[in-house]
């Protein structure tokens, strides 16, 4: 089996047509660096090209599915987010260009031939949930929790699956609110195609992860092109396109970079809690001056 340095991926051993795909940063919360979303392509290209594998479950290791992107590390830190240019003017397409090969990779999910399920327990959160949404079906605990609570200051979901998945109304409710939802209202939603005590998440996954491998590898890629066909008519191509420079946009504008000095001076702990507080943000001139006065301040240890 290929080995990575964020997950791991193999055959089921009871079931060798299945294949298990873990995040395993389970210290971290199985957050997202650098390395794993090009460890998540190669792994569903790895899962593609074996002829045994008819479906792939995708889950996290420890506590929860995964947390987002490792932002302890990007948001707080003294170094720059590999997109955050803020010792020279910020360059947008050099931007867009990284994120956007994010986006690529996660979508490897999408564009597998061989369905995907996302089996979720603990946070799928921010940039845990495009890995989610992404897979072709969402199993949850019920008490699990999906989200992009950054769409209320700094982020927007790149691969922009909330209004394909969920439609316009309820998408834009979770977008305006940064709000997540459990694994219970998610499936009551549609979002996901099921939700169970969190003791039955492994056999519920698995029973309908056996369910679709019984079906030809050929009839399972040709059911899911169809689908996705769709989906990209209705423009997802283009909707990730403008997302993915949104998300740019929401990182350097007043308000983004305000919460990342905040970030750095306060803690990142800190930053979220008003974050999703619902104590009113900085924006504007407020931000601004706000900046001036952060920056000020040696950043944290």
């Amino acid at each position: 089996m290929p080995e990575f340095s964020t997950l791991r991926i193999d055959k089921d051993a009871a079931h060798p047509r299945i294949a298990r795909l873990l995040l395993n940063r389970p210290e971290r919360l199985n957050a997202i660096n650098d390395a794993m979303p090009r460890e998540i392509r190669a792994a569903i290209d790895w899962a593609a090209a074996e002829d045994e594998v008819h479906v792939i479950i995708v889950e996290g290791a420890g506590k929860g599915f995964c947390g987002g992107y490792d932002l302890n590390h990007f948001g707080e830190g003294n170094i720059d987010h590999p997109c955050q240019q803020e010792q020279f003017p910020w360059d947008p397409m050099v931007d867009y260009a990284y994120m956007k090969r994010n986006t690529e990779d996660f979508m490897s999910l999408w564009r597998s031939p061989k369905p995907t399920i996302a089996k979720v327990h603990g946070y799928a959160a921010a940039g845990g949930s495009d890995i989610a949404l992404c897979c072709d079906l969402l199993v949850m605990a019920d008490d699990a929790r999906i989200g992009y609570m950054p769409t209320r200051v700094w982020g927007c979901p790149t691969t922009a699956m909330w209004t394909y998945r969920l439609g316009a109304t309820r998408a834009k409710q979770l977008m305006f609110t940064g709000d997540t939802i459990d694994g219970k209202k998610a499936a009551d939603w549609g979002l996901a195609n099921e939700s169970v005590p969190s003791d039955q998440l492994e056999a519920a996954t698995l029973k309908l992860a056996q369910r679709i491998a019984g079906v030809p590898r050929s009839h399972l890629a040709m059911h899911k092109m169809v689908v996705n066909q769709v989906m990209l008519t209705m423009g997802l191509e283009q909707t990730q396109m403008m997302a993915t420079v949104f998300d740019g946009i929401t990182r350097h504008n007043p308000e983004g970079m305000w919460f990342r000095r905040y970030a750095q001076a306060e803690g990142f702990k800190a930053a979220v809690q008003w974050r999703d507080s619902g104590e009113p943000i900085p924006e504007g001139d407020e931000a601004r001056n706000a900046i001036r006065d952060l920056s000020s301040r040696p950043p944290q240890a």
